[in-house]
């Protein structure tokens, strides 16, 4: 399964361990997170979440290899009931606090859930990538919608179209982050933040991140559907196609032909 949950002084915690594989997220593991996240937003014992991959890496996004065979289609089982898109869905509908220990590279959606996170801290040696339109793929999860006011137009399409990384102190200015720490005390850190919560009267905590994310959701729900609907269509592309194949080949793609 390669998710590991535990709920521990209030604050329950996702973490992500398939090291051996760059903690690369599979169907069972998007079902597993998504599992968790409505788990712990039912448990009245929880005042937080805590998500975590392990020292180095958060995750290197969706295991291409699986991804393929189940691809998250639109419409029948494959379409909006599928892991990938229950996982989103019960992140956008946590109404406790989410706060996310990044230590190493998050790439892809690795980068685009901590846009739905309500805290954010980063290693110094993190990296945060979003290289879609690399793989012949569009952006997900709203990050289409939501990067460019926290960027401006010019740097979001730096990000998404290019897929520049961030570096752990840009995702801070961008306002993705909320702090730079040595990669031995984020976890550590991020769980004390977790934890503050257990002082707090919960049902006003609840309202105001209501407040807070409201506002947005239904035109984020509305993106999530959108891009889906362009991402499933990209999957089965040509490009597509060959960004896949040069990456289990280990090598450049070649999109001179398109």
């Amino acid at each position: 399964m390669s998710i590991r949950t535990a709920t521990l002084n209030g604050v329950a915690t996702i973490e992500i361990a398939r090291p051996e594989k760059k903690n690369a997220l599979t169907v069972a593991m998007y079902q597993a997170m998504a599992e968790a996240l409505e788990a712990a937003a039912a448990d009245k014992a929880v005042r937080a979440v805590l998500i975590t991959g392990q020292p180095g890496i958060f995750t290197s996004g969706n295991d291409i290899e699986d991804f393929m065979q189940r691809p998250p289609g639109q419409g029948g089982s494959n379409g909006a009931e599928s892991p990938v898109f229950r996982f989103m869905r019960a992140l956008l509908a946590c109404d406790k606090p989410v706060v996310a220990a990044v230590t190493g590279a998050a790439i892809g959606i690795g980068t685009t859930m901590l846009l739905h996170c309500d805290f954010v801290y980063v290693s110094d040696e993190a990296r945060l990538a979003m290289p879609f339109v690399s793989l012949g793929l569009v952006p997900e999860f709203a990050s289409s919608l939501l990067l460019p006011p926290l960027l401006g137009q010019a740097k979001a399409a730096e990000k998404l179209l290019l897929g520049e990384p961030f570096t752990p102190e840009q995702a801070v200015d961008a306002g993705i982050a909320n702090a730079v720490l040595p990669a031995t005390e984020v976890v550590n850190h991020a769980r004390r933040v977790a934890e503050r919560f257990n002082a707090l009267p919960p049902g006003a905590v609840q309202g105001a991140k209501k407040l807070l994310r409201g506002p947005q959701r239904e035109a984020i729900l509305a993106t999530i559907k959108t891009e889906g609907e362009l991402f499933a269509q990209r999957l089965r592309s040509p490009e597509a196609m060959e960004a896949f194949q040069a990456f289990f080949q280990k090598r450049k793609p070649d999109f001179s032909q398109f």
